[in-house]
């Protein structure tokens, strides 16, 4: 199955109607109920069948010692008994012969079906299959006995060797039915939820038997059957396939054909409701009819084929009653609906006008309140505690990086203290009263640039800058005000996948860049000495008997063995270390005798170390290694477990490398000022005025910066339950405006990445799936706790500083980068990038490249990274004032592109815009991909569910 971050697919299709259930919903298991037919679903009120175990029991050792033993196992996929290895193979796709399912229909039409069979124990369930009018009474006590031998399972535990069960002739009693100890320890028990259900398939070669026996049976209710099944399940379905000894294996294909037809989803959904033999043989025809024939010779029947990352979906192949009940919602897409089968911003009640002043803030909040105490109750999870230790360590990393810059960027007016300060209280405040609390608030990289040329200006026209900054913040909270009660946010619909993509890709970026900026800095500060170099050599002076200095050695020495020969007393004291030498009476001399020459190598070691190891931890996750609690530990943990080993590497060899630094004392940063900001200080009172034309600026900024980030954490992808809030998020933040305006701290908005990276840490997935299938997307944990830890912890990291100060900052810039290079490389514009330097034959088969031209392909990247380039020019200029408006620019170059190219190409590369959905006819502007039943792979892949475009696989 393809990860958090990777185009044209979902993590997770669940069940709808499908039988699967409880199996957690896994792909494959069903229809996703956040899908496209979701409504028709709860409308039509099919309730969910459980998911089925399926094992396969073959009669051996006729006629000497026959025995029933378990030899194939499937939920999704089959598991065969490798009987000489003494182990279960690993699950894959099953095979079976066409003349298998052949002979199969055959024997269950001349043989006995029994649905809604009332037995409710194996013996009686045995009393019931062997009453065959061709069966004479000794064959059928004979038959009988055989039923109730109990088989040998091969179960494997973690903590013994494999294990088989004893088998018994005689026949069983009611206290002989229980089931076994070594079937309660079995740990596939675990793996299925409650209500899971059983499937029993018997097959072998009988010597007394004449004609062979097909006996079908569907249990009323579900019941153990004693040790029959290696799991202690309720068995719902039965199938008995008995016959004369013949050549070749006809009966194991037959059981194993029985087993793979009950291991189908649809074929479990049609046979769950038959009422007749007519029904089961419909089920099986209709399996038939989809069967996909392998010609003989082109491949080897004895490979085994490995898992699909991602199981077809089961949508087109929903049983006739609800494909004729759902005809229109399985043809087409609801104008809502993109290509992808993704819903619109248009459908969220969120972006829907009420036409009334603050009538979009008023519903969030009613939407919201319903969900306040759940919101902390939901944070009761052990992965709640790996998200808030890797947030705040990534917040703390902001806070401080940033701080840095913005007091570069203001001479000390700002600093480390107000991005701490700020980071805490505003982001606390945002957790507590906000619509999306998954939000991270925290200075970002436009803001930053913003403050920067404010700075610039305040400072060539000698103003005094806090004052006029506080006049910025209060117009801007007034213009934000003003966007909150004519619903502003609704204008986030035109905010598609093209402008989403352009300011993530110019957010991480800056992360990128200021990561790897921040690390050559390092080296500036800890030059790399060389021999010849200004700050190599050190020399070591002595006080002559007058009290002069004078030279007594030199840096290098021209014969080493000239040194050697030297008493003591007049050893080269500059080959020695500056404390030795100041031991000695002398005094070290020269650039080189306070530095040491490993630290700018060591940093840069630290700096990769928590980079690579953070991204190999990630993939640790979905890798073959460890069992799956190790790996999901490991995952959670990573980029903790890179830092503390970074630490242990630092503090092993004891360099002096740069750690954090965190301040020690609470005072503003600016020699001085008091935290209350004065309104005018120095300058004139017009200038209160003349604000409001910067802040129109920064208005339009936070707007897009929040409201973009808002669109990306909001998406149907991430499945959220409990709703967004746009506008109670920006009435938030331009509350928040002018209490960071008066105190002199930074302004703060979403950040996109660390926000990002908050909700991947906080995945749930499926902990009971199927062996072979990958554990499969849940939804997000929803809950305002772990960003309010968050920001305590800031908030009290200023008091920390014993502590903190041992953590070295090249590991947090490699955090930092790390987050940067996973939320740029899990968007589709990164990797239509990488297809500019792909030859045709070796690009991947990404969906969109079977409906687009190439070139066509080449042309949008084309302009998304001539817009990219443009961004990053403007804001490295001075003419960044603009900035905002450029960003703006986004929308109106997305539209533009619609003469450029077909509303069909926009549908594969992008989005449509609302009121091109609008025009769309009912039909949709793809009438080759209409989905009436063809069973063309488009048909097939369009009903896959699209994966989040931007996400942070931190996990």
């Amino acid at each position: 199955m393809k990860l958090p971050g990777q185009e044209e697919s979902d993590l997770s299709s669940a069940s709808e109607n499908v039988p699967t259930g409880e199996l957690d919903s896994g792909p494959g298991s069903g229809l996703s109920p956040d899908g496209p037919l979701d409504t028709d679903s709860r409308a039509l009120e099919v309730p969910k069948d459980p998911p089925l175990f399926i094992q396969l029991n073959e009669l051996l050792g006729w006629p000497h010692a026959p025995e029933w033993k378990e030899t194939g196992r499937w939920v999704l996929f089959e598991e065969k008994l490798e009987v000489g290895a003494g182990r279960w193979s690993a699950p894959h796709v099953p095979t079976v012969a066409l003349p298998s399912l052949q002979k199969l229909r055959s024997l269950l039409a001349k043989g006995l079906v029994l649905l809604d069979c009332p037995a409710l124990s194996l013996q009686e369930l045995a009393e019931q299959v062997t009453r065959v009018e061709s069966l004479s009474p000794e064959l059928r006590g004979k038959l009988k006995a055989l039923l109730l031998q109990r088989p040998q399972h091969l179960i494997q535990t973690p903590c013994t060797s494999p294990c088989w069960g004893s088998a018994h002739s005689r026949e069983a009693s009611q206290e002989e039915e229980a089931p076994l100890k070594e079937q309660h320890q079995n740990p596939r028990r675990q793996k299925f939820p409650a209500g899971a259900e059983a499937g029993a398939v018997l097959a072998g070669q009988l010597g007394f038997l004449e004609q062979p026996l097909g006996v079908f049976v569907r249990l009323q209710d579900p019941v153990v059957l004693g040790p029959l099944i290696e799991v202690p399940l309720p068995s719902r379905f039965f199938c008995l396939l008995l016959g004369p000894p013949t050549l070749g294996r006809g009966y194991h294909e037959m059981g194993r054909a029985a087993a793979i037809l009950l291991s189908d989803l649809q074929f479990q959904w049609r046979v769950r409701r038959a009422s007749s033999l007519h029904d089961l043989l419909a089920a099986l025809d209709a399996f038939l009819e989809e069967v996909t024939v392998l010609p003989p010779g082109r491949w080897d029947p004895t490979a085994r084929i490995p898992p699909p990352k991602r199981p077809p979906s089961e949508h087109k192949r929903l049983p006739s009653q609800l494909r004729l009940a759902k005809g229109p919602s399985l043809r087409r897409r609801t104008p809502a609906e993109d290509r992808h089968g993704r819903r619109q911003h248009a459908a969220n009640p969120e972006l829907r006008r009420t036409g009334r002043l603050f009538g979009g803030l008023v519903q969030d909040v009613r939407r919201k309140a319903s969900w306040y105490p759940s919101d902390f109750l939901d944070a009761l999870h052990p992965q709640c505690f790996s998200a808030v230790l890797y947030i705040y360590l990534a917040t703390i990393t902001n806070a401080i990086t940033f701080g840095g810059l913005l007091g570069e960027a203001t001479d000390g007016a700002q600093g480390v203290l107000e991005s701490f300060l700020g980071t805490a209280v505003t982001g606390a405040a945002f957790c507590l009263t906000a619509g999306q609390p998954l939000t991270i608030l925290s200075s970002t990289g436009p803001v930053l640039v913003f403050e920067r040329l404010l700075f610039s200006f305040s400072r060539d026209h000698s103003l005094d800058y806090l004052p006029f900054r506080l006049w910025v913040g209060i117009w801007v909270a007034i213009f934000c005000l003003v966007l909150v009660a004519t619903e502003a946010s609704v204008l986030v619909r035109y905010f598609t996948r093209f402008t989403e993509e352009g300011f993530c890709a110019l957010i991480s970026l800056i992360f990128i860049y200021d990561a790897v900026g921040k690390m050559l800095t390092l080296t500036r500060a800890y030059p790399i000495q060389r021999p010849g170099s200004p700050t190599y050599g050190c020399l070591c002076q002595y006080p002559d008997p007058g009290g002069n200095e004078s030279q007594r050695t030199s840096t290098n020495p021209k014969d080493r063995d000239d040194i050697l020969s030297m008493d003591l007393g007049l050893v080269n004291a500059s080959l020695l270390p500056p404390p030795e030498c100041a031991q000695r009476g002398g005094h070290p001399r020269g650039p080189g005798c306070h530095t040491v020459p490993d630290i700018a190598f060591f940093s840069i070691l630290l700096f990769l170390t928590s980079f690579l190891f953070a991204m190999a931890l990630k993939h640790v996750k979905t890798s073959r290694f460890f069992p799956s609690v190790v790996r999901k530990m490991l995952g959670d943990f990573s980029s903790v477990l890179a830092i503390l080993l970074g630490c242990g590497l630092d503090a092993f060899l004891g360099l002096a490398t740069p750690k954090l630094m965190v301040p020690r004392e609470f005072k503003p940063t600016l020699p001085g000022r008091g935290w209350l900001v004065s309104p005018f200080g120095a300058n004139p009172w017009w200038l209160s005025v003349a604000a409001a034309l910067p802040a129109l600026l920064l208005t339009i900024l936070i707007f897009m910066d929040q409201q973009i980030t808002g669109v990306i954490l909001n998406r149907a992808e991430y499945r959220l339950r409990k709703g967004a809030g746009f506008h109670l998020d920006l009435f938030c933040v331009a509350v928040l405006m002018p209490l960071t305006s008066a105190l002199g701290l930074p302004w703060y908005v979403s950040a996109t990445v660390i926000s990002l990276a908050h909700m991947d840490s906080l995945r749930r997935e499926s902990r009971a799936c199927a062996p072979g299938e990958a554990p499969s997307f849940l939804g997000i944990r929803e809950q305002r706790l772990t960003g309010l830890a968050v920001f305590i912890l800031t908030g009290i990291s200023i008091f920390l500083a014993p502590i903190l100060k041992f953590i070295p900052v090249p590991l947090l810039y490699g955090i930092f980068l790390y987050m940067g290079v996973t939320a740029i490389s899990s968007i589709q514009f990164t990797k239509r990038v990488q297809l500019l330097l792909i030859p045709a034959k070796h690009q991947p088969d990404l969906l969109f490249l079977r409906h687009v031209p190439l070139s066509r392909v080449h042309l949008f990247t084309a302009i998304q990274l001539a817009c990219l380039g443009l961004l990053w020019i403007i804001k490295s200029t001075p003419a960044a004032i603009i900035f905002p408006i450029m960003l703006l620019g986004l929308v109106g170059v997305r539209k533009a592109l619609e003469w450029v190219f077909s509303p069909q190409e926009l549908l594969w590369l992008d989005e449509l815009m609302p009121e091109k959905e609008r025009s769309i006819p009912e039909s949709g502007v793809e009438p080759e991909c209409s989905f009436s039943g063809s069973d063309s792979e488009d048909s097939e892949l369009m009903y896959q569910p699209k994966a989040p475009e931007i996400n942070i696989s931190v996990n």
